[in-house]
């Protein structure tokens, strides 16, 4: 039986990528910093910055190992050392790497100037330059340093927004929380039409799938068969929980936090799948609509009773801005 190992499997895309493999005849470890109960697969409790840990965990050798959480040029460097003993390497990078023809890249937004990109944008887009400073520049560091090797088949994977099940950071939880806490009204700014590429756990999982059946060097985009706008992700959401929201919609940019959301871009952002259709013979697993509807109900189960401070522990920093309901309800008055 083919054997795979998932670094960072126990996290949302281990998971439906771990599910996946094992439905195609693929033995499956998990490797991550702890095993959390429930799960159906064996789990490889791995801290990668100790020396040797990666090394143990391959042991004799596996057909397969992905890689969720490779997000320094130093876990590029664990993996190329085990060239010979993997049969191929997928590691998730990111569409953050992308820049537009005049240079600007994601990193830009800092200085207040957002990319001007190709609607879809294709694998062949230019890429920000390699760094060690920047998320992004991280992840194209790690992306040169396997595909650089003939040796080691690499496939790079490249997602946009991504959302699923078993999320630590679900931009969702912006719709969800709302309609828990029975917020009736929600406001967008850029009248929500801000448009940055879903991309789904289970498409994910299911491109991940073939690509281990062909494995060869090669960069792949992953998103959802539809790119939906901010109006229509929160309409999802809310039809998911049986709600309604009703949107109130600014015609410019956030005014302040007022207005801000997690999918928040000047211009759109959108993935071309062309590539991997052709290479892989790639089609969607499951809709936007329907990837969603099931995080939603798993955000609902997982925050129950609990603070979602905690639940979600990496939301925290990114999210509570988003929250300001004082601020909101002083705006919705003065209309």
């Amino acid at each position: 039986m083919r054997t795979a190992l998932i670094v960072g499997g126990t996290g949302q895309i281990g998971r439906a990528a771990a599910g996946r493999l094992a439905g195609d005849g693929w033995e499956v470890t998990l490797a991550a910093r702890n095993e959390p109960a429930g799960l159906d697969f064996p789990v490889h409790v791995l801290d990668r910055s100790e020396p040797g840990a990666l090394d143990a965990a391959v042991g004799d050798g596996v057909d397969l190992l992905i890689d969720v959480v490779a997000y320094a040029p130093a876990d590029a460097r664990q993996l190329v050392a085990l060239r010979g003993r993997v049969g191929s390497v997928i590691a998730v990078s990111s569409a953050s790497v992308y820049a537009d023809t005049g240079g600007l890249t994601f990193d830009s937004q800092e200085e207040g100037e957002f990319p001007r990109f190709p609607m879809p944008i294709g694998e062949r887009q230019p890429t920000i330059a390699p760094g060690d400073e920047t998320y992004s520049q991280r992840k194209r560091a790690i992306e040169l340093a396997l595909l650089e090797h003939e040796d080691l088949r690499a496939t790079i994977v490249r997602p946009g927004a991504i959302h699923g099940p078993h999320a630590r950071f679900s931009r969702e939880w912006y719709f969800v929380k709302r309609i828990l806490d029975g917020r009736r009204f929600v406001v967008l700014a850029r009248r929500g039409a801000s448009c940055f590429h879903t991309s789904s756990t289970e498409n994910l999982a299911e491109l991940i799938r073939l690509a281990a059946r062909r494995p060869r060097r090669r960069v792949l985009n992953c998103a959802d068969p539809s790119a939906p706008s901010a109006s229509e992700i929160g309409r999802a959401c809310a039809a998911a929980l049986g709600a309604e929201l009703v949107e109130v919609l600014l015609p410019g940019p956030e005014q302040g936090s007022l207005g801000d959301h997690p999918w928040n871009v000047p211009r759109p952002f959108v993935l071309d799948m062309t590539e991997a259709t052709l290479d892989l013979g790639y089609r969607p697993a499951a809709t936007f609509e329907s990837a969603v509807a099931e995080t939603c109900r798993w955000l609902v189960e997982h925050t129950r009773g609990h603070d979602w401070r905690e639940a979600l522990p990496e939301a925290l920093a990114h999210m509570e801005p988003f929250f300001d309901y004082e601020a909101e309800d002083a705006f919705l008055r003065g209309l």
